[in-house]
Order: C-alpha cells, then sequence, then structure tokens
C-alpha cells in the first residue's frame, strides 16, 4: 500500500488474503500458506500503521468546577490536548481456528500535550502539562467471511484496549492542580483513550480494510479466451501458526463456461515454513486450461506458403514438395499445399520432483489447394514430441516457457505413392523451433495473475516442485510480501 495513505489494517489483511467461512465443496486448485514468519511480518506492518493513525487521534477537552480546602471552589479546564508521540512496541498475529485473526499490541505508550487552565472569582491560573500513557494494551478478534461472490468480508468482533498508568507534568507549583488531575480527570482520560483505540479500528475495518479486501479478485483475465475463478472455496484452515487459504483456481473459457469435467483432486503442501508465504498450485489448473485451449481449437495449426519467410529454400507447393514425395507433382502439377495441424488430445502436465513435462501428440495433414473444388487431402503424418516446461514469477504473475525437444513423425496415410518421412521430419522441427513454439512462448510469457489485492507485490521468489502422495502439485514458495 502506498505509505501515509494505507487504511489502518490493510496491511494487516491485505497480505494474507484471508477470507470466508462456510464451505463450497470444491476441493481448491490453487492455496496461499501463511507461515509463522508471515503473521509476524504482518502484525509488525499492522502495528506500525496503527501507531501513525494514533498520531492523528483528537481528544476531547476536559472541564469541571472543583474544590480543594486551601482554595475553595473553582473551576478548571484541560484544552488543547494533541498526540505528540506513539510508541507501540510488541505485537502478535495469531489466528483463531474457523474465525479469523487475532491481534494483539503490548508495551506500547502515547505522550499527549496540551493545555489547563483555572478559575477562582477573579483569580486566574494557566499553563501547558504533558501526559505520559503508559503500559497500553490492544487486543483485537477480526471475523473473517465472504459475500456470495466469493470476496472476503471482514467484521470486528472483539476489542478492548487498557491502559496501565498516566503520569502527568503539569509545569507551575500547583500541587492541588496535580491531586485535581489524578482524583477527577485520569479517569475520564482513560476511559476516552481506551475508546478511541477501538473506536478507530473499527471505522477502519468498516470504512478502509473492508474496501479494501473488495479488491482481491472474484475472477481474471488471463488472455482472450481464458479466465480464471479466485473464489474461495472454504474458510482458512488453521493450523500450528500457518494458515492455508484455498482458492478455487477453476480456469474457463470466458466465451463459454461450462462446469468443469472433472472434480479438483485433493491437494496437499509439504510441510514447510522457512518463507513468508507460499502458493501451491495443483497441475490440474494447468490441464484445465490446456482442455480449454484444445476444445477450443487454439492448439491446432495451419501453414500456408504465403506464411514462409521470403528466403526460405522450402516452400509449401508440389513442385518443392518433391524431395517428400517424388509422385505429388504427376497427378497435382505447380500447386500449392497447406498443412494442417491438429493435436490429438490436451497435452496434460506431468509434475515429477524437480521437473515439468509435456508429451503433445499431433497429426498434420497435407491438402492441396485446387484451383476450383475444395482442398484434397493427399498423405496423414502423426507427431509425437517431448517438451520441458520451466515456470516463473515476476511481482504478480505466473509466467512458462516449453524446451521442446525434437519431433518423431510417422507415415498414417500417403495418397500419393513414398513419403520421406526422415525428410519431413527435418523440415518440420525447423519450424516448430523457429516458428510454432515461439509463438506459444510469446503467449505464456504473459502469464496468469496471482490472486493479490491492490498495491500488493512479491519479491525474493523461490521455486520449487513437489509430488505428494496424493497428488501432483507445484509449490511456489514467496519470501516476503512488500508496499507497492
Amino acid at each position: 500500500m502506498e505509505a501515509g495513505t494505507g487504511p489502518l489494517l490493510s496491511t494487516l489483511l491485505g497480505l494474507l488474503l484471508l477470507s470466508t467461512p462456510g464451505t463450497r465443496g470444491a476441493n481448491p486448485a490453487l492455496v496461499a500458506r501463511i507461515t509463522d514468519k508471515g503473521l509476524e511480518y504482518a502484525a509488525k506492518e499492522g502495528r506500525l500503521v496503527l501507531q501513525r493513525e494514533l498520531q492523528k487521534i483528537t481528544l476531547p477537552d476536559f472541564t469541571g468546577d472543583f474544590k480543594v480546602k486551601s482554595i475553595g471552589r473553582g473551576h478548571y479546564e484541560f484544552h488543547s490536548l494533541e498526540v505528540k508521540s506513539c510508541e507501540l512496541r510488541g505485537s502478535s498475529l495469531k489466528p483463531l481456528p474457523g474465525q479469523g485473526l487475532s491481534l494483539a499490541i503490548s508495551d506500547s505508550s502515547i505522550g499527549v500535550r496540551g493545555k489547563w487552565k483555572a478559575r477562582k472569582s477573579f483569580l486566574k491560573l494557566q499553563s501547558s502539562f504533558g501526559l505520559d500513557v503508559k503500559g497500553i494494551t490492544i487486543s483485537v478478534d477480526l471475523l473473517l467471511g465472504s459475500d456470495p461472490s466469493g470476496r472476503p468480508t471482514v467484521t470486528t468482533s472483539r476489542c478492548s484496549s487498557r491502559i496501565h498508568d498516566v503520569d502527568v507534568d503539569i509545569s507551575g507549583s500547583v500541587k492541588w492542580l496535580l491531586n485535581l488531575f489524578h482524583n477527577q480527570i485520569e479517569s475520564k482520560l482513560r476511559k476516552v483513550l481506551e475508546n478511541k483505540v477501538c473506536e478507530l479500528i473499527q471505522k477502519s475495518v468498516t470504512s478502509d480494510l473492508q474496501p479494501y479486501l473488495q479488491t482481491l479478485p472474484v475472477t481474471a483475465e488471463i488472455d482472450h479466451i481464458l479466465g480464471i475463478d479466485y473464489s474461495l472455496v472454504e474458510a482458512p484452515r488453521a493450523k500450528a501458526q500457518m494458515l492455508d487459504v484455498m482458492f478455487k483456481g477453476e480456469i474457463f473459457n470466458q466465451n463459454h463456461r461450462s462446469p468443469p469435467v472433472s472434480p479438483t483432486p485433493t491437494m496437499s503442501l509439504p510441510e514447510d515454513n522457512k518463507q513468508m508465504v507460499y502458493f501451491a498450485i495443483s497441475n490440474h489448473a494447468f490441464n484445465i486450461a490446456s482442455r480449454v485451449y484444445h476444445q477450443a481449437g487454439y492448439l491446432n495449426f495451419s501453414i500456408t506458403d504465403d506464411m514462409l519467410p521470403p528466403d526460405s529454400n522450402i516452400r509449401l507447393n508440389t513442385k518443392a514438395f518433391r524431395p517428400f514425395t517424388p509422385q505429388i507433382t504427376r497427378k497435382y502439377p505447380n500447386m500449392n499445399l497447406e498443412l494442417r495441424g491438429t493435436v490429438v488430445s490436451a497435452p496434460l502436465l506431468n509434475i515429477n520432483p524437480g521437473n515439468l513435462s509435456l508429451a503433445p501428440e499431433m497429426e498434420i495433414e497435407g491438402f492441396v489447394l485446387l484451383p476450383s473444388s475444395a482442398p484434397e487431402p493427399v498423405f496423414r503424418l502423426g507427431v509425437v514430441t517431448n517438451a520441458f516446461a520451466s515456470l516463473t514469477f515476476n511481482n504478480s504473475k505466473v509466467t512458462g516457457t516449453l524446451h521442446p525437444e525434437k519431433a518423431q513423425v510417422k507415415l498414417i496415410d500417403s495418397k500419393v505413392g513414398m513419403f520421406n518421412v526422415n525428410l519431413f521430419q527435418a523440415f518440420l522441427n525447423y519450424y516448430l523451433l523457429n516458428t510454432l513454439y515461439p509463438d506459444v512462448n510469446d503467449e505464456l510469457a504473459k502469464g496468469f495473475p496471482l490472486p493479490l489485492p491492490r498495491n500488493i507485490q512479491l519479491h525474493d521468489l523461490d521455486l520449487q516442485i513437489h509430488k505428494t502422495v496424493q497428488r501432483e502439485v507445484y509449490l511456489a514458495g514467496l519470501a516476503r510480501w512488500v508496499r507497492g
């Protein structure tokens, strides 16, 4: 969040991405884990924000009548009270299983400066004073929920503030005024300060934190075809200083959204708390994306002669194809060709410790482009290839790159006699490695966004790949959050 303008607890919960009691009955495809180190960091950030906000509070004037044996009756006024310093030292943030979070702040102090005046008949006295409010403790419980769209909600279920000691320093030799302060004013000031703290927190939760958390995306666009559903599937799971937040992580076709064909498998995270925050992404999320692309025909391709570079040594016409199939020019002299590639089935991401891989299977069919009729198929080839994948992160997205191996080609059918498979395999690999895969990588480089609230960025990222007992998962360890 922007320095100096962040709401009171936006840093605290914005960092945590927490929400939603209530179960939606689906397994998550993406999980955010906040460890005890992350909670400690968030508590520190929340404490600093609260400290800045407390320095802005205004305190009311205190007036009343007094009676002092040596002086008699009179009227007093403590006014122009200002908070000059605020130091919140200790803080902790603990999960409340099934509810939310508990923030505790202790060993804190506030310095107040102001003016006083007293009047008895025609006699008037006035000067300045200082207050040291010591031993402040603050305890806040935050109840986390969700609205019907899956965005988080937050309310204050309990807030208490206590002051252990108040010391006053009044200029001038007015011992009776010190006694007056401790007897009549100190308890009022304690109550006002204690109420002001909880009032400030309640107001910030309602007017600042709640709207801020609503910036957590429910859906996000990946590209013109894919979208991703980031609604939450159940309440955060709290255990041993660790919170897991479950996101649906469902990838869908933006033009035609339909229920997923298969349920998301159960996903578990390795027990690791070295970093502050982790994101775990199931390979199910990537495979859903692959299926959507496949159903939309996005993985298919077509190559015609005009798509080849002008200086290419190979042209897509029957004359140039004689080295592949010598008889083609007898039946189709001087005609252009079109190659249509079809991915047989959606390629699935295989996750093993240390690496990710894909093994797409394709069929390539060659067509002669006849001048006055529909293209005529002349040969069909099967293509098997293997590609290793690497995933990277920037401040807010997951991006990927494919590193392909050479494709293997086999002849399925030929209507023009003998076909030189090895020569065509060399041609195809040249095209795949220099044209098709670079185009695919350009798309993968756009990445898909992580579910982050506004102005939150990540850095010091660490990539890990795990294969759990129940399900293969991809784990990204995030070292810490920074304010954007």
